[in-house]
């Protein structure tokens, strides 16, 4: 697999082919195993995606501390806001679903991580959805994103601990970005500066979960990260480039990772797992986990 997004944009350029055609077929060499093969992981892998947005959008899954849940289906049936209607609002909450269904124990996608699984299906599965985008081309989209995933973790990190959550929803946004692009027609150079704009909008970004938990903030910082991706994939397909290559973006990432504070990265000791009300919240929840 490729260690430079870049590499990997100028082989897809060189072989007038898009950037999963590429992704597939370095994973095939490097797995022994046929495209057609890997295709049908991925495909498994969207139908799971899917029943998770399903799931989710129930509004019926809580988690155990009682934090988390039932906020998906107020976005898809609560009061009109201004985005009403919109695919962006459809996207938000998508990747709110999977993510509620994530912290009530339910089956997911870890994409790249359980933490931040809900910001690529949300994206890709809502804007395949209002797009009427074919599943052959969503399925393709995950192969693209896992490239970008690879490369992310290759020359930085997709952990909270190691990187705070800049390395999960960033990392999320990052390759749902880029592989939206394409999957909506873009060039693999859009891809790539997609990729870059949505890295650069979570720089710094703290992993600071209540009481050590995987819901909150965790759970809305998916769909926040599902709204930086959908501003970078607008950027990128209107023709914006972003001065700093992809890969400087993503080791940047990883420098800031390793100079963070540890009280940032999914320790619960800082951010606002460490505000009075985080604190209160945090003790609360975790005596009525060990009741229950």
């Amino acid at each position: 697999m490729f260690t430079s997004l870049l590499d990997a944009v100028v082989a897809a350029e060189a072989q007038g082919a898009t950037l999963a055609a590429v992704a597939l077929a370095a994973e095939a060499k490097d797995q022994g195993r046929p495209v057609a093969e890997i295709r049908a992981a991925l495909a498994r892998a969207l139908d799971v995606m899917r029943g998770a947005i399903a799931e989710g959008m129930t509004g019926e899954h809580r988690s155990n501390s009682g934090l988390v849940g039932g906020d998906a289906a107020k976005l898809r049936t609560g009061p009109a806001g201004p985005l009403a209607g919109t695919p962006f609002r459809d996207v938000l909450a998508r990747a709110l679903a999977v993510q509620e269904v994530n912290a009530a124990m339910g089956v997911i996608v870890a994409a790249p991580t359980a933490g931040g699984a809900g910001v690529l299906p949300g994206v890709l599965t809502g804007l395949a959805a209002a797009q009427q985008v074919p599943d052959d081309r969503v399925v393709d989209a995950l192969a693209t994103a896992g490239l970008i995933g690879a490369v992310i973790a290759e020359r930085a990190s997709l952990s909270g601990a190691e990187g705070g959550c800049q390395a999960e929803t960033g990392a999320a946004a990052a390759m749902a970005a880029g592989a939206a692009v394409e999957m909506l027609g873009g060039t693999p150079r859009q891809a790539y500066h997609a990729t870059a704009l949505a890295q650069q909008g979570t720089l710094g970004l703290v992993c600071d979960p209540l009481g050590g938990l995987v819901e909150l903030p965790c759970v809305f910082r998916n769909a926040t990260g599902a709204a930086i991706a959908l501003a970078a994939i607008e950027m990128a397909m209107a023709g914006v480039e972003f001065a700093i290559p992809a890969d400087e973006v993503i080791d940047v990432m990883g420098e800031i990772g390793k100079e963070m504070d540890v009280r940032y990265r999914e320790t619960a000791g800082g951010g606002l797992a460490a505000t009075p009300t985080g604190r209160r919240l945090a003790k609360e929840r975790l005596v009525q986990i060990k009741r229950s």
